[in-house]
């Protein structure tokens, strides 16, 4: 797996979420569409284990969690960036999401739960704002950000 080849991966997804809003119906959309089990979740789960194993994901590291965006907002990724984060049993920074979050959740070790959520999607609408919190395990979760946008708390 490579980072372009990756790239391509996101953006066959991102083109679906084009235009969509970012609320509850696209959240139950991409979990019986996209959820834990099906292709397109195990090939992102296998993409992004892959680049944290040969260093082009999460290749950061601070407060206890491992970190990058891997792509600023593009054309081809449909206005999104691209973030993973490499969590284990804690709780990030505190930031609210301008214009919405998407996040795919990957559990790697025990029964990790993101923000109370097990393997698969969680959309966050604009305007709404969390801890973004790791439980019972470890797991890589994949941020989609429309415009790249994310306002931490100070």
């Amino acid at each position: 797996m490579s980072p372009t080849e990756f790239r391509s991966r996101i953006a066959q997804l991102t083109a679906q979420l084009a235009g969509r809003p970012l609320d509850t119906t696209l959240d139950t959309w991409l979990n019986a569409e996209h959820g834990a089990g099906s292709p397109t979740y195990q090939q992102l789960k296998d993409a992004c284990q892959a680049g944290v194993a040969e260093g082009w994901l999460c290749n950061r590291e601070g407060g206890g969690i491992r970190y990058g965006r891997i792509f600023k907002p593009a054309d081809d990724l449909h206005g999104f960036s691209v973030d993973v984060v490499d969590m284990q049993d804690i709780a990030g920074p505190h930031h609210t999401h301008p214009n919405g979050e998407i996040d795919l959740i990957m559990p790697l070790e025990g029964e990790a739960q993101f923000d109370g959520r097990p393997a698969g999607w969680l959309v966050c609408p604009p305007g709404s704002a969390h801890r973004p919190t790791v439980s019972n395990g470890r797991a890589l979760v994949l941020y989609l950000l429309p415009e790249g946008r994310i306002d931490f708390t100070r």
